[in-house]
């Protein structure tokens, strides 16, 4: 029963893994542009190196970001044209929760986990987790704060010690928010399927997990307000 999961948030990526979350196969563009003419490729090649037809898919998980308009968009737009054509649900998942889960998986760490991520315009995408069991005995995530989109410094300011730090931001800001070694820095978009079959095995039959966009700021281009009547006298 594979399931197809794609992420937008910073480069182009997807993977197909099975009902037990194993990864049948894994692609990344490996830029953080040009996600329309990218992704299509992506997704037969993927599809390919797994030997999966888009028919034999059962689901379809996206990457909901955080991330800036145009990218996010991309990634989700296509996610629920293929769930409609195929007759299959759509599950949204953050982009943060999937970097999360990595860290747990990676490191099993016995505290707190904070994912920070670039957010550009010299600030960072966060949020807070804890460990929590999943399908059986897999492990999953559950947020604690979070997420939000902050200076580097309002972050470190509600207090990083004592938390395994992860994602990308760490590389940007490592003077305020230190990586913690053996961390993950980029999405595994198994890992966006991975929490979503862990919710959705909690939650039960007929669950669909909402796909919503985190932009957690308002786009940069903004419709010209209109301009004054002038009355004639």
């Amino acid at each position: 029963m594979p399931v197809l999961a794609l992420d937008t948030s910073a480069a182009a990526s997807a993977a197909v893994v099975d009902d037990a979350g194993r990864t049948l196969a894994t692609r990344s563009s490996g830029e953080t542009r040009r996600h329309a003419e990218a992704l299509t490729p992506l997704l037969d090649a993927v599809l390919a190196e797994a030997g999966v037809a888009r028919t034999e898919l059962t689901a379809v998980v996206a990457g909901t970001g955080p991330a800036p308009f145009t990218g996010l968009r991309v990634g989700l737009v296509t996610a629920r044209t293929l769930g409609l054509a195929l007759g299959i649900p759509v599950h949204g998942v953050s982009s943060l929760d999937a970097l999360a889960l990595a860290t747990v998986r990676a490191l099993q760490p016995a505290g707190e986990v904070l994912v920070v991520t670039d957010a550009r315009r010299r600030e960072v995408y966060w949020a807070r987790y804890r460990a929590a069991v999943g399908a059986g005995t897999d492990a999953t995530v559950e947020v604690v704060d979070g997420p939000g989109v902050d200076t580097p410094a309002d972050v470190a300011a509600r207090g990083v010690e004592g938390l395994v730090v992860a994602g990308a931001g760490t590389a940007l800001y490592p003077e305020l928010l230190p990586a913690t070694p053996g961390t993950p820095v980029g999405v595994d978009p198994a890992d966006l399927a991975r929490v979503a079959l862990a919710r959705l095995a909690v939650a039960g039959r007929g669950t669909v997990l909402p796909t919503e966009p985190l932009y957690l700021r308002r786009p940069d281009a903004v419709p010209p307000a209109p301009g004054k009547r002038v009355l004639g006298s």
